[in-house]
């Protein structure tokens, strides 16, 4: 299967394939999209988001989705769930569209990952010492436009996080946290049921349509 090509959210470019930190796999890319909030009236633009799958993940999740368009796709919750959960490594590229402090950034997505877990009820003493050592990583951090925070989730339960500042793919890593409910709670809180980011998940539904549509006619033709 060929790869998708890239995507352009305002001036940040996502490559089409991308090699992140504390993976040796190749991933594609399966959506990306602008981070906002509705302020006074005007929507302010924070973050590009790319969102990436190692290549496995759509011969993973054909079986059950290949049938569905992508505006089916774009409603279901379950089939975000499978992304968020699925037994294949994902790589989250957040990158600056407006200057945040690492603090502004963690907290906030500390939030969103803590309301997640109460509303599942897995909210347990793991994830409170995990949501600390994610706090940590990011306090004396800066990050101007263009810098980006990097997310490689494992299934296996480790989030490694990574800081570009140029737009390029380090090859260290800032930390790895072992906590399996962070590692897909962070992306849940950008694609799952109340994901900050609608336009990266509707650009994955209709990414992923696509490949799930081809992967389809593939195995009907080989």
């Amino acid at each position: 299967m060929s790869p998708p090509p890239p995507i352009q959210v305002e001036t940040v470019v996502f490559p089409s394939t991308v090699k992140p930190p504390g993976s040796t796999n190749t991933f594609l890319l399966g959506g990306a999209g602008v981070r906002g909030l509705d302020i006074q009236g005007k929507f302010v633009k924070f973050t590009a988001i790319g969102v990436y799958l190692e290549d496995t993940a759509v011969g993973t999740i054909a079986a059950k989705w290949k049938d569905k368009t992508s505006a089916e796709l774009a409603d279901s919750v379950d089939f975000y769930s499978d992304i968020v959960t699925g037994p294949f490594e994902k790589f989250t590229n957040v990158t600056m569209i407006l200057h945040l402090t690492g603090q502004q950034y963690s907290e906030k997505v500390v939030e969103n990952c803590t309301a997640y877990w109460k509303s599942i009820g897995k909210f347990t003493e793991s994830e409170a010492e995990a949501t600390e050592k994610f706090l940590e990583v990011f306090k004396n951090e800066q990050f101007p436009p263009g810098s980006s925070i990097l997310f490689t989730q494992s299934p296996t339960g480790s989030l490694t996080i990574s800081f570009s500042r140029d737009g390029s793919i380090p090859e260290t890593a800032a930390a790895v946290i072992e906590n399996k409910q962070l590692s897909e709670a962070v992306l849940e809180s950008i694609i799952g049921k109340n994901g900050v980011s609608p336009a990266a998940k509707k650009s994955l539904a209709d990414r992923l349509g696509g490949l799930l549509a081809h992967s389809e006619i593939e195995t009907t033709t080989s």
